[in-house]
């Protein structure tokens, strides 16, 4: 059965084998598709990707250790299925045991931002058997917003959890990159 997170939701994940799956559809009338594009950041206990491999997006499709997998780039958000646009397989078990969140970022490749964006949602499931675990529906009005900071999977005293967050920035991919890593990402 799966349960339906508001905002500031918390819950625990069971399951060590799951995807995280992200969805959207342009607004009526906007007259083009968009291109957004969910993020990965594996981050350690100081909250920071120990190497730009540890950033797992379109042009990295998987973490270093193999156990985190984008399944690459919907340029147009129109998923005819209407499924996922894009999904993050994560086996938790093999993950680097020096990661302690999964942080999850949607931001609009095209400059756009998320108020002409509408269905937006983060969902995992569980892929021993398929089943919904959660799902978070965008209900906010991202009027002026390029990035959401969606979710984050998190260990808490060797329990997996997952967050709700739903914070908007009127930033880039970048912000992010900068904010959470040292180094030099190489695009």
């Amino acid at each position: 059965m799966s349960i339906n997170l508001k905002k500031g939701q918390r819950i625990a994940v069971g399951q060590t084998n799951v995807t995280v799956g992200l969805g959207w559809s342009p607004n009526t009338g906007v007259g083009e598709n968009f291109d957004l594009d969910c993020s990965v950041f594996l981050l350690d206990k100081n909250k920071m990707l120990k190497t730009e491999e540890h950033f797992v997006f379109f042009n990295n499709l998987k973490s270093p250790c193999g156990s985190v997998q984008h399944s690459g780039d919907d340029t147009t958000g129109m998923n005819s299925a209407g499924g996922d646009d894009e999904q993050i397989k994560i086996n938790i078990n093999t993950l680097d045991p020096d990661v302690t969140e999964l942080l999850f970022v949607a931001s609009i490749h095209t400059g756009q931002n998320f108020g002409r964006v509408r269905e937006s949602y983060i969902r995992i499931v569980d892929n021993n058997d398929g089943s919904e675990i959660a799902k978070y529906e965008l209900d906010e009005n991202f009027s002026v917003e390029r990035s959401i900071e969606f979710g984050r999977l998190y260990k808490l005293e060797g329990v997996w959890k997952f967050d709700a967050s739903g914070v908007g920035y009127d930033e880039d991919l970048s912000f992010f990159v900068e904010k959470y890593y040292s180094g030099n990402i190489v695009k």
